[in-house]
């Protein structure tokens, strides 16, 4: 009897798990469907997608109002989609509940149109986040500091996670640049220029504010800021990189800190370019190391849109008697590209036919080889 009893049970067992087994797959297929059929995905992504989102045929309410709520708002085929590849989970949002209040503030702060669409593109993750408790805090501090919906909308546009990221974790952050001595102004200026320097663990905050003010540099300096963003902008495995890069160039440590102190953008320069840009002036020009330390700017220039052609065209001019090296050649690659094509390229294209040809020739074949 309880043998019968239980071959009857796993009898049971297995038709129950077979049914489910079917119910699963059936929802999984609808919900293929819909996502391809109804809102624009590739099948890929629509598979992908379903691994995240299952779909009631019987009880399919939110998703069509989803829908709806998005094209009200101006979301084309397009944006729907790459929202939805995104965040399948949206199609789950309660319109009333979520999506309406959370869009009515975006658009009352100046999120319409495109920004609307890019940020919400952009940051799924804001359907997630309460706008109470999250949004409208951070929201409200970014514009204590930033003094304007334009500029908060700037900042955002730039790192849009600031809209919804932990308020303990950058607040602090601000709290300490201020306490450091950096004016409230440019603060606002690291947060429109790289707003998500400012979600930096504090660890690494604190130690970059410190290796920037051991360079000298006073926390109300311009130039303070731009270091502060070149060096939390990457690891230390990958800053003692460039500096050994530099390095094999025979600059020593105290040579590199000091054109990154003058011009801190040489620093967040790739090796690569680092490498070609110094192998160009030293071998190419043959410029003195001590001039490049001079014009550490010099090295961020395009070598194959700026500097090759202009040196092209002064070694031509030279060898014809029509010039003379009388200038630093830091000077004429600093100039403007009105200014050397007046000064050097027009004045002379009588006496030397080609000259604008070479000149622009030489940029115009890196353009094509790139």
């Amino acid at each position: 009897m309880a043998m019968k009893f239980f071959l009857i049970q796993k009898r049971f067992l297995a038709t129950q798990s077979t049914s489910n087994s079917l119910s699963s797959s059936s929802s999984s297929s609808f919900t293929v469907d819909f996502l391809v059929n109804t809102c624009g995905l590739p099948l890929k992504s629509a598979l992908l997608a379903s691994r995240k989102l299952k779909l009631d045929k019987k009880n399919l309410q939110n998703p069509p109002s989803v829908l709806q709520f998005l094209k009200t708002h101006n979301f084309d085929e397009t944006h729907i989609s790459k929202l939805i590849e995104k965040r399948p989970q949206v199609l789950q949002s309660r319109v009333e509940g979520n999506l309406t209040p959370k869009f009515d503030f975006l658009i009352a702060n100046g999120f319409v149109g495109k920004l609307l669409h890019d940020l919400i593109i952009n940051h799924t993750e804001i359907f997630k986040r309460a706008l109470h408790s999250r949004i409208k805090p951070a929201f409200s501090l970014l514009k204590s500091i930033l003094h304007s919906n334009e500029n908060v909308v700037v900042a955002l546009k730039r790192s849009p996670r600031l809209l919804s990221a932990d308020l303990n974790v950058y607040q602090p952050n601000i709290d300490l640049l201020r306490k450091e001595g950096v004016p409230v102004d440019m603060v606002a200026k690291l947060i429109i220029l790289n707003a998500g320097i400012i979600l930096s663990k504090r660890d690494r905050m604190v130690a970059a504010i410190n290796a920037i003010k051991n360079l000298g540099l006073e926390p109300d300096n311009t130039v303070f800021v731009r270091a502060l963003i070149v060096r939390l902008q990457m690891t230390e495995t990958t800053w003692n990189k460039k500096i050994e890069v530099m390095k094999s160039f025979q600059w020593s440590e105290e040579e590199i800190l000091g054109a990154f102190k003058r011009y801190p953008q040489i620093l967040a320069m790739s090796e690569e370019k680092i490498r070609s840009a110094m192998d160009f002036y030293i071998n190419t020009l043959e410029l003195q190391r001590q001039i490049i330390i001079a014009c550490p700017l010099c090295l961020s220039y395009s070598i194959d849109k700026r500097i090759r052609p202009r040196y092209n065209v002064i070694k031509v001019l030279e060898s014809k008697g029509l010039i003379k090296r009388d200038k630093k050649i830091s000077t004429l690659l600093n100039k403007s590209e009105k200014t050397f094509l007046i000064n050097y390229v027009s004045r002379y294209v009588e006496e030397v036919p080609g000259l604008l040809e070479l000149y622009k020739g030489a940029a115009m074949r890196t353009e094509k080889d790139a």
